[in-house]
This record gives structure tokens, sequence and C-alpha cells, in this order.
């Protein structure tokens, strides 16, 4: 009996610290939107931020996304060559990557890479007491240095979830066109004839603007919520990462649930 109630005491304070989070995470993100045209108006730093969450984060996207349309193209081909439809290898590989691959691989990736390096400033930031002596000096430390990481994670991920897709592309036109064989000519313009601007190339770019804007609100707030100790940064870190995996799977179902629903 002693077991059970302790169980239920458990479960019962694990419910309650996450509606307390889930309470100051609204109220965190209405103060980085008051504080946003504050930190947009010091433009510099918010261009710093997105040197720091896109421009770095180059080399992993567009070698991941040229390995993932290399995959792609020869998993493809080995299927369509099955049923004679070998040229239509360029199709299967930019819907795949325009409508699902392209946005949620590198939103995983932009979390793994930027999120977490995000998190890890903030964290230690608030460790060593610098948001502090920023308030002490006046200086709202949301609008100087969150908001500036929020807008820059923001605003560079569907610049990389284009980035990636286009690399994945460039990596099935590679595998299949000039390595495998398949006519140059059938695998553009069939790819051309059925990708679709309104629900191919504009969801794909909605779906990676709210994985942006979900993973920069995880990766500013777990940074800023941590325990200001070594121990409390390295688990807002691991926090930043999970989270921001599990909510982008489960928002890409909610968007294709959407977007695609009777096409």
């Amino acid at each position: 009996m002693n077991g059970v109630l302790a169980a239920l005491r458990h479960v019962g304070a694990l419910t309650i610290d996450g509606i307390w989070r889930l309470g100051f995470a609204t109220r965190f993100l209405a103060a980085v939107l008051l504080a946003s045209g504050q930190s947009l108006r010091r433009i510099h730093l918010t261009i710093r931020e997105l040197y720091f969450s896109g421009v770095l984060s180059l080399l992993i996207i567009c070698v991941s996304g040229l390995f993932v349309g290399l995959v792609l193209g020869l998993q493809g081909y080995d299927i369509l060559q099955r049923y004679g439809s070998a040229d239509a290898v360029g199709v299967m590989v930019a819907l795949s990557l325009l409508r699902e691959l392209g946005p949620v691989i590198a939103a995983l990736l932009f979390a793994s890479r930027a999120g977490s390096a995000i998190t890890a400033e903030i964290g230690l930031m608030k460790a060593t007491e610098q948001l502090k002596a920023m308030d002490m000096m006046a200086v709202d430390p949301v609008a100087r240095v969150v908001a500036p990481r929020f807008w820059g994670g923001v605003l560079s991920m569907p610049l990389l979830a284009a980035l990636f897709s286009a690399m994945g592309v460039f990596g099935g036109w590679l595998i299949t066109v000039v390595v495998i064989g398949v006519d140059d000519g059938a695998f553009w313009s069939q790819m051309q004839a059925a990708v679709e601007i309104r629900y191919d190339i504009v969801n794909g770019v909605i779906k990676s603007f709210v994985f942006g804007f979900v993973v920069s609100l995880i990766a500013v707030f777990e940074g800023y919520d941590c325990h200001p100790t070594a121990e409390g940064v390295s688990r807002a870190i691991t926090r930043t990462v999970v989270t921001s995996a599990l909510v982008i799977l489960a928002l890409d179902f909610v968007l294709t649930s959407f977007m695609f629903r009777g096409l």
C-alpha cells in the first residue's frame, strides 16, 4: 500500500511540475515576443546569431543532405526498376525530400548542433551569473541574450531545410544519372511535372518554419530555466535534444495530416 501511495505521489509531483513548466514556458514565450522589437532594432545581434545557428551548421546539413539523397536514389532505383519505372526516381527523391525528409532531418540536425549550443551558452551565462549582472545594470537579458538567439534559429531553419533538400536532390541525380545511367532528361522533366509549389514546396517551408520556431523556443527556454550548475546545464542540453526530437516528429505527423489530407 505504501508503495502505491509513493508511486501516486511521484506521478502527481511529475504532473504538477510538467504543468508548471508548461505555464512558465508560455509566459517565457510571451516575454521573448514582447522583447523581440527591441532585439530586432539591434539587428547586428540577430545577424550574429544567424551566423552562429545557420552558417556554422551548413557543413553538417549539406553533407547529410548529400548522403540522404544518395541513399534515396539507390533505394528508389532498386524499387522502381522492378516495375519498369526507373525514370520516375527523380520524382520519388524530390517529393520525399521536399515533403518529409528535408524539413524533419534538417530540424533534427539543427536541434542537435545549434539547439544544444544555444542551451549551453545561455545556461553557462546563468551559471556564471552573467544574466543577473545584466539585470542589475538595467539591461534586459531576454532582449539582449534570448530574443536574438531565438529569432536567429527561427530564420535560419527554413534556409537550412531548403539547402538540405537541394543537396539531397543533387545526390539523387548524381547516383542515378551519373553513376547508374538513368536518362537525364527524364529525371528532371518528370520531377518538374510532379512537384507542385503549393502542396510540396510551400508546405515544406511551413514545416521547417514551425520546426525552427519550436526548436529555438525549447533551446532558449531550457538554457534560461536550467539549474545554475554544471550538472544542471548538462541536463538542460540533454532535455533540449530529446524534447526537440520528440516534438519535431509529433508535429510532423500533425502537420502532414492537415497539409496532405485528401490528396
